[in-house]
Order: structure tokens, then C-alpha cells, then sequence
């Protein structure tokens, strides 16, 4: 099996060292592995797992939450259920937040095309 270091797992998201050294502190990455010299080493269903972290946290869930996800996947196929739940329901506050991100973005393009128009004016005015 191949195993990728701490530092190529980091510059595969370009994400600090550190994130991951936190992350595995708060037990989302119970599946570490490590050398006889105790470097953390990723397996490609580790650096899966840790794919699956990074988009729930990119997603704003919070590290409680998938602390309790990856508690479940720790604990095997009998959490499916659980799984299954916990992310439609986070799939919905995503839908959410992007609904009110994109009602806030046209409210910016009205300013936008308010200014340019204004600017537009004040150069029309100007010749």
C-alpha cells in the first residue's frame, strides 16, 4: 500500500501542516497511521476521509459535527442510516446559505450597475 507523508498530504490542498495536526487532534482522522519514528502517513482511503473533512468543513459544518460523522464511519456500516440523515441535512443548510448568498449577490449587482451607470453618466457629462 502506498502512504503519502503529513507535508504531501498539506500541499495536496494547499492547507498548512497544522490544519491537519488540529484536525487529527479534535479526532477527525482516526485513522492515522504512523512510522516506526511516529510521522502521521496517509493511505488513499485516509487522504478519501480527509477529502470528505475538508468539503464539510469548506461547507461550514461544524468540527462537532463532523467529529460525530467521523465517528460513525469509524464504527462501520451499521451508522449508514445515521450518515445518511446527517448529510442531506447538511446538504439543505448548504442549499440555504448558497440561497441567501445569491439573493445577497444580486443586491450587489444592483449597487454595481448603479455605480457604473452613475460613472458612466459623469463621463457623458464631461465631453
Amino acid at each position: 500500500m502506498k502512504y503519502v507523508t503529513i507535508g504531501e498530504a498539506a500541499a495536496r490542498w494547499n492547507i498548512p501542516e497544522s490544519t491537519i495536526r488540529y484536525y487529527e487532534k479534535k479526532g477527525l482522522l482516526p485513522f492515522i497511521e504512523r512510522d516506526e519514528a511516529g510521522r502521521r502517513l496517509f493511505s488513499e482511503r485516509q487522504l478519501a476521509l480527509f477529502e470528505i473533512i475538508l468539503c464539510l468543513k469548506n461547507t461550514q459544518m461544524p468540527i462537532g459535527d463532523i467529529k460525530q460523522y467521523m465517528d460513525w464511519v469509524a464504527q462501520g456500516d451499521d451508522t449508514v442510516d445515521l450518515r445518511l440523515e446527517m448529510m442531506k441535512k447538511h446538504k439543505q443548510a448548504v442549499q440555504a446559505h448558497i440561497d441567501s448568498m445569491t439573493e445577497s449577490l444580486a443586491g450587489i449587482d444592483v449597487k454595481i450597475d448603479r455605480y457604473m451607470n452613475q460613472i458612466n453618466q459623469r463621463e457623458e457629462e464631461r465631453k
